[in-house]
């Protein structure tokens, strides 16, 4: 259908030539392109205006005006952002706490010239730098992927002449023509369609082809509900169409969905925030303690100044858990390798953990909870109704009446509406590599599935076609086929039959046109249209959309009236009967959804799809409690987009509070719907394939993208890529990053008290003003030797029972809880006070400096090893058979830890090094005997903790 806009330059007689842009001047209207339709946006004027405010005409703009006009706003194309160089990368790396206490760490030991360990501390904090360098410029990568989706190449009318240019060139006011298959290169208002079609899912998140006229709309109209605008980056599945350009670069949709991301500030994770916070606490006490103990040194016991320096370096050494990050990293690692088998390629190693601290899912609806294919759910017929089997563009299922099977030819009826919605249709379902896949109109692939599963495979002859548009929001074809009646049956006649005239699409257009429908024996009747208008509303209630099938049999017809006005014109159809179709549900995301919620997470599904169809999907789903907007306390569980536009940043706040749909949202929408749940203190992860998701991917604290649908632009502004697509695996994802938290948090609290207690030692020698009892090599020796053996065994534990039944913790909380805190320092003070027991005793005994030192470094090393197994769990009691059991690893570390330590006190060259010497049996016995007690001690303090925690 065709509107004409204003006359064309070279019509004759009383054309008028629409206003052109002189060299170096503008219309008065025309400004730069982002101000032009500021006041009144394109969608929303006539025509005529549109021409006039854009200087051009039918005939386009000429080549000198183009050229002007791009001089003067820049080509159509997206700005880079600025970004740092190398140097600065770098040092943005290296500030970070961890790193720098990495940094100190070398410097120390290069103090104390252990140049070997200096070298391995140095190594690691060079990776750590790297590997930051390496996944940074994620945003950039966003946004340039977005550049992918532009046209590279427009056919645009310049000076009356249809030519190809290079889409960069195209300016506000150029003429273009788009067809199928093309990729809109900017936004574009139209000024002819001809059956067009596009797809705008990347935009709106809706699965349907969106059918495109050239009619004013209202100014408030949101991008999907736009049917007079074609938009940069989507793409023309059907028809041929010309619009003005209207909007270029970064003033387009997905320009604006650029700048959006641009000014989304990265978020740190919460672990990343919580070993930061730990970082700089470390560093703050090792700071002042090393400050008292210099005073302490100098000015009470009379130490010299190497002396000084000696105890303040060892303690230093000691109280750095120079082994953090990289265990940190290692268990991330794991975690990441683990999620990959779990369909979760994940693309920044902190993400893992993150996704364990989510206490909210933000999800997209088309592709991510349901299937992204349409599918027939129900046929409605005068007498009766079947239930659709099966799921998506699958063959496999079939059409059912009180559980028993029926086929196409069970009743007239139904012959008539599965022949008709075949015939009157150009969809085709394929197989490719296993998956099946459509081409065509979602809607008609749906029913083309319908005819399969009913087991119609009739031949036919199409004699004439009205295809769809929204003018008249149905298609019609004429046929030639034929039924043969058998005893009530129906079987295809292979040669020979009358014509039928079918139409397909909207009930309240076709109904008007049906007179007829068919009687329980099969004869035609005059139409129950209240019946049919009931059913209308029933399906639509539930989510469903509503196709009407009709006909009317044209035997004896010549078939020289068979054109499309004809078609258009058709009345005294008989009604044949309605499916209700819809884009299902995935299967699996019903159970994930009830996971997530049964662990405290909330789901809130964010779409661009209608408010009825997402209240009926999320009611399915489990997300809201019904098929009601509002709970059991009130407050409303649905909102739409322009509910959001009224509604400040508070009220926002408070809304997301009780709200867990929100529909015909906007990409803005989905982004103050993200900060909205952070500002009330949310883990925030969002889910989404189409780039109207990428800005809330990007702002969400964990961005998940869809592998297999979504845009490039999507994964790459995504932390967490989908290789199966399916909302379950999130659910998995969850679950996998507890686990990890889980172990970093066993991991952290292990490894503090070997440095609490070393610490501790230096520190109270150094306060009663004592010889050292180990030296700062010794001290290097067992944060060694514990960090790249017992350390690394608790990575490997697998997730505790009951994992998914507790509440998120609270994202404020550190990695070291206030409880956590308090075992830590006990746990330091024990095993500090028994390798000073150890110290005196065998300097009581008589034993040499270095013998005492070994004592005391294996009774440090052997405690931790006794402390490990407390360490397996930190919700139960470890006085338990299943502590030797399900993490074989701890084996292997313990096992590696002891063969280091015979090494220790064996072995010449490390007694040189590290000042060690051999020790008997006696000692070795006295050093187990007090990790075994160690042990015993702990757990017993556990069960207090537990019963305390009960008790509150």
């Amino acid at each position: 259908m065709t509107v004409p806009g204003p006359p064309s330059e070279h019509d004759a007689g009383t054309a008028t030539k629409a206003p052109k842009k002189p060299r170096g001047g503008e219309p008065a209207e025309l400004r730069e392109d982002a101000l032009i339709f500021a006041e009144n946006p394109a969608h929303a004027r006539d025509l005529s205006d549109i021409f006039d405010v854009t200087g051009t005409s039918l005939d386009g703009l000429g080549a000198t005006d183009a050229e002007a006009r791009l001089d003067d706003f820049g080509p159509n194309s997206t700005p880079a952002a600025p970004r740092p160089g190398l140097v600065a990368r770098i040092l943005e790396h290296v500030s970070d706490i961890l790193v720098i206490i990495l940094l100190v760490a070398a410097v120390l030991k290069a103090i104390v010239g252990d140049w070997v360990d200096f070298a391995i501390i140095l190594v690691v904090a060079v990776v750590n730098v790297a590997v930051g360098l390496i996944q940074e410029g994620k945003a950039e990568k966003a946004l340039d992927s977005i550049k992918s989706m532009l046209a590279l190449t427009a056919e645009v009318k310049r000076g009356g002449r249809w030519e190809t240019v290079d889409a960069e060139t195209l300016v506000v006011g150029d003429v273009v023509r788009v067809r199928s298959g093309a990729r809109i290169p900017a936004d574009m208002r139209l000024i002819e369609a001809v059956n067009l079609q596009a797809d705008e899912s990347v935009l709106t998140g809706e699965s349907d082809a969106v059918v495109k006229t050239v009619g004013t709309v209202g100014a408030g109209a949101g991008t999907g509900d736009r049917s007079n605008m074609l938009h940069s980056g989507t793409l023309v599945t059907a028809g041929t169409g010309s619009a003005i350009v209207t909007a270029t670069g970064p003033n387009t949709e997905i320009g604006r969905i650029q700048t959006l991301m641009a000014q989304v500030e990265p978020l740190e994770t919460p672990l990343s925030r919580q070993l930061d916070r730990l970082g700089k606490t470390l560093a703050i006490i090792v700071g002042v303690m090393a400050v008292v103990m210099v005073v302490l040194g100098l000015f009470v016991h009379d130490y010299s100044a190497s002396e000084t320096l000696s105890a303040t370096i060892g303690f230093a050494v000691a109280a750095i858990p120079e082994g953090l990050p990289a265990l940190v990293t290692i268990t991330l690692a794991m975690g990441v390798q683990q999620m990959a088998r779990r369909h979760a390629i994940t693309r920044r190693l902190t993400s893992v953990e993150a996704l364990g601290s989510v206490t909210t899912i933000c999800s997209d609806k088309t592709g991510t909870l349901t299937k992204n294919e349409m599918t027939a759910r129900v046929v409605v017929l005068a007498n009766e109704r079947f239930k659709v089997e099966g799921e998506g563009y699958d063959p496999t299922g079939a059409l059912r009446m009180n559980g028993a099977r029926v086929e196409f030819d069970y009743s007239r009826d139904l012959a008539h509406l599965i022949a008709a919605g075949s015939m009157c249709n150009d969809a085709q379902i394929v197989s490719d590599r296993g998956r099946w896949e459509l081409v065509g109109a979602p809607t008609e692939g749906a029913i083309r599935v319908l005819a399969d599963k009913a087991n119609f495979h009739i031949p036919h002859i199409r004699h004439a076609v009205l295809p769809f548009e929204s003018s008249h929001k149905f298609m019609a074809t004429i046929d030639e086929f034929s039924f043969l009646s058998n005893e009530g049956s129906f079987e295809a006649r292979e040669t020979g039959g009358g014509r039928t005239l079918h139409a397909v699409g909207a009930p309240d257009r076709l109904l008007r046109r049906c007179a007829f429908q068919f009687s329980p024996s099969g004869e035609t009747v005059t139409i129950d249209r209240k019946y049919w208008e009931g059913i209308v509303d029933e399906l639509g209630a539930q989510g469903l959309r509503v196709l009407a099938i009709c006909g009317r049999d044209l035997s004896g017809t010549p078939l020289e009236g068979a054109t499309e006005l004809g078609l258009y014109d058709a009345v005294g159809l008989v009604m044949y009967g309605l499916v209700g179709i819809v884009d299902p549900p995935r299967p699996e995301a019903i159970t994930a959804i009830a996971e997530c919620q049964r662990a405290g997470i909330d789901v809130v599904m964010i779409t661009g799809d209608h408010s009825g169809t997402a209240t009926a999907i999320a009611s399915e789903l489990g997300i809201i409690q019904d098929q009601a907007l509002k709970n059991a306390d009130g407050e409303p569980q649905v909102m739409v987009g322009a509910d959001l536009d009224h509604m400040s940043a508070t009220e926002l706040q408070q809304a997301v509070r009780t709200v867990r749909v929100f529909a015909r949202t906007s990409p803005e929408h989905k982004l103050r719907i993200v900060e909205a749940l952070q500002k009330n203190d949310h883990v925030v992860a969002m889910t989404g394939d189409g780039i109207n998701d990428a800005p809330a991917l990007q702002k969400a604290d964990v961005g998940v993208a869809m592998g297999i649908k979504g845009t490039e632009a999507t994964k790459e502004a995504a932390d967490i890529v989908l290789t199966d697509d399916n909302f379950a695996t999130i659910e998995g994802a969850v679950e996998e990053g507890r686990r990890i938290f889980d172990n970093i948090r066993k991991s952290v609290i292990f490894l503090l008290p070997t440095n609490g207690a070393q610490s501790l030692v230096i520190l109270i020698a150094v306060l009663f003003g004592w010889a050292l009892p180990l030296t700062p090599a010794q001290i290097l020796w067992v944060n060694m030797i514990t960090a790249i053996t017992l350390s690394l065994a608790l990575a490997y534990e697998p997730a505790e029972p009951g994992l998914m039944d507790r509440n998120p913790r609270n994202p404020r909380e550190g990695v070291l809880s206030k409880g956590a805190l308090v075992h830590v320092l006990l746990v330091s003070l024990l095993i500090g006070v028994a390798t000073l027991f150890v110290v005196w005793l065998e300097r009581h005994l008589g034993s040499t400096v270095a013998e005492a030192q070994t004592a005391a470094v294996t009774t440090l090393t052997l405690a931790q090893l006794a402390y490990l197994f407390n360490c397996r769990f930190l919700h139960r009691s470890s006085i338990t058979t299943d502590v030797f059991k399900g993490n074989k690893v701890v084996w292997i570390a313990a096992l590696s830890l002891v063969l280091l330590q015979v090494a220790f006190t064996l072995l010449p060259f490390i007694n040189s090094w590290f000042g060690s010497a051999p020790i008997g049996v006696a000692k070795w016995a006295a050093s187990i005997g007090l990790a075994v007690a160690v042990f015993f001690v702990i757990e017993i303090g556990k069960k207090v903790q537990r019963s305390r925690l009960a008790n509150q």
